[in-house]
């Protein structure tokens, strides 16, 4: 009997395959095509302490193989968060990954106090992928001490209880220096990647295309970047859980984020072409599994790293 079940941190999962944040909401939307415990987990939009009504459209754009956005962080705030959207996914069953995001280390504070007495969430991804407005708008996670702050403040108010997954940015000189960071700062477990910061430019009008004129790249374009930074990051702290995200449509992409080190994989921007495309990769990874003679998930996670010697 194959081995479906994962773990970040001390959280275990039916399966690998989780929602992408900023992709599906928390799961209403997918939730007419499939049930939702049918996933490892729905890992919700990150949520911040206020509402907000993102930025000024346009804020996507079409890219060769993916897309640009600049969505801004769009959301009710956690007051409203609490009182609906978790009351809803707890009804439907799912395994649940609360995002949550932040302007400073206080904000970052209040969300975990806020979440900490919760109950049925099975991990907190914390999203330093975000300007931090106390330091002169620099992206928490570009910079070792933000990102440690950032962290801490998390550990210090959640308690040990609930597993902390730190999602970070690709874009720095280093990225296994920023995960040892968060991982000193109290991190269980590490998501790479967050999508890359790009921009387009409209030929016919000569102008940027979107309103805010650079956004975040995903889709099949940064695949190759979220396998490399996962391999990094797993080659250097071997014992730390990766939720590998980044580019992935389809069962093999999935089986390659897991040989650089994955134990669990996002998948987002290829919902929006395929609202049931988790299911699909979920069925095609376990197929990719079996056929290349793996008994378990957990035997393949970083197999790319073994020796000649040591394959199976």
């Amino acid at each position: 009997m194959f081995n479906y079940r994962t773990n970040l941190g001390q959280a275990e999962f039916e399966n690998p395959i989780f929602t992408a944040s900023g992709c599906a909401g928390s799961g209403k939307e997918l939730s007419q095509f499939f049930n939702l415990t049918e996933l490892g987990a729905v890992v919700t939009k990150s949520i911040m302490l206020k509402p907000r009504s993102g930025r000024a459209t346009p804020r996507m754009a079409e890219t060769p193989s993916g897309m640009l956005n600049s969505i801004g962080l769009q959301g009710p705030g956690i007051d409203q968060f609490l009182e609906t959207d978790i009351p809803w996914l707890r009804e439907q069953g799912a395994t649940i990954v609360v995002s949550i995001a932040g302007e400073s280390t206080e904000d970052y504070a209040v969300l975990a106090r806020k979440l900490r007495a919760v109950p049925g969430l099975a991990a907190l991804e914390v999203n330093i992928s975000c300007p931090n407005v106390e330091n002169r708008g620099q992206v928490f996670a570009c910079h070792p001490a933000t990102a440690r702050a950032a962290i801490e403040a998390v550990r210090r108010n959640i308690g040990g209880e609930l597993p902390i997954i730190a999602k970070l940015t690709p874009d720095v000189t280093s990225i296994v220096e920023i995960a040892q960071e968060v991982v000193a700062a109290g991190a269980d477990a590490i998501a790479l990647i967050n999508t890359v910061l790009g921009m387009v430019i409209d030929t016919t009008t000569m102008r940027p295309k979107l309103a805010g004129k650079t956004g975040g790249l995903s889709g099949p374009a940064i695949r190759p970047i979220a396998v490399r930074a996962i391999y990094q990051v797993h080659e250097a702290l071997p014992q730390v859980r990766i939720l590998g995200m980044g580019g992935v449509s389809s069962g093999l992409d999935a089986f390659e984020l897991i040989l650089a080190g994955a134990s669990a994989v996002s998948v987002g921007t290829a919902t929006f072409g395929n609202p049931t495309a988790v299911i699909k990769i979920k069925e095609e990874l376990k197929n990719e599994l079996i056929e290349h003679g793996f008994d378990s998930l957990r035997e393949a996670v970083g197999y790319a790293h073994r020796s000649e010697g040591n394959l199976i």
